[in-house]
């Protein structure tokens, strides 16, 4: 299967949402419900990605690609929170800091596997199940073909025995029209034997 390079956009926008994870507050879950809800959507975003990607690049492929973005985006993002830590308001605990924004970014590529592991889900019991009817379908065609062949081998025995009886009765009367000709033949030659005897008698 060739991949159309239009398909590799939707990791793109996968990574794109992984780094932009990292803009958002680290307060999530303490005083800041736009945030939160922004990181909600964000983790949508990323399972119907995963989703995508699962559809267009497939489950092997696909998943080596969303690893490799997950690589990459943790890596750039570690390296400018080191560089630009004042940005993101980091004065102490820098290692702290870059698992958390780590931890962030994996968790979104973590939804991302989660999509297309829900999406190759689907598709593997929709095989199962068309596998299933096929089956089955198979099934029904074997008894009924079964059902056929016993039929034709009954239709051919029974026609195979009357052929052997058409034939008896042949043969029964061939054999009472040659005992009919051996009974007429042997009845001519003693007549012919009583008549020569006659004219013997005759002459003498």
């Amino acid at each position: 299967m060739n991949k159309k390079p239009i398909y590799y956009l939707v990791p793109v926008l996968l990574a794109f949402i992984m780094f932009g994870s990292n803009f958002l507050s680290t307060n999530l879950f303490k005083d800041n419900v736009y945030s939160f809800s922004v990181w909600f959507v964000m983790c949508l975003f990323a399972f119907a990605l995963g989703w995508l990607i699962n559809k267009v690049l497939g489950w092997k492929h696909g998943g080596k690609v969303v690893f490799a973005v997950i690589v990459a985006t943790v890596f750039i993002s570690v390296v400018m929170i080191s560089v630009f830590n004042d940005y993101f308001g980091i004065d102490q605990l820098l290692t702290e800091n870059l698992i958390l924004y780590s931890l962030r970014n994996i968790t979104l590529g973590a939804m991302g596997f989660f999509g297309m592991t829900l999406a190759q889900l689907l598709y593997v019991q929709q095989q199962n199940s068309a596998l299933e009817q096929k089956n089955s379908h198979i099934e029904s065609l074997e008894s009924s073909n079964n059902k056929n062949a016993d039929l034709v081998l009954r239709e051919a025995k029974l026609n195979a025995e009357k052929m052997v009886f058409d034939a008896q009765s042949k043969a029964r009367e061939y054999e009472e029209r040659l005992r009919s000709f051996e009974s007429r033949l042997k009845e001519l030659i003693h007549m012919e034997k009583e008549l020569i005897k006659s004219y013997e008698d005759d002459n003498n």
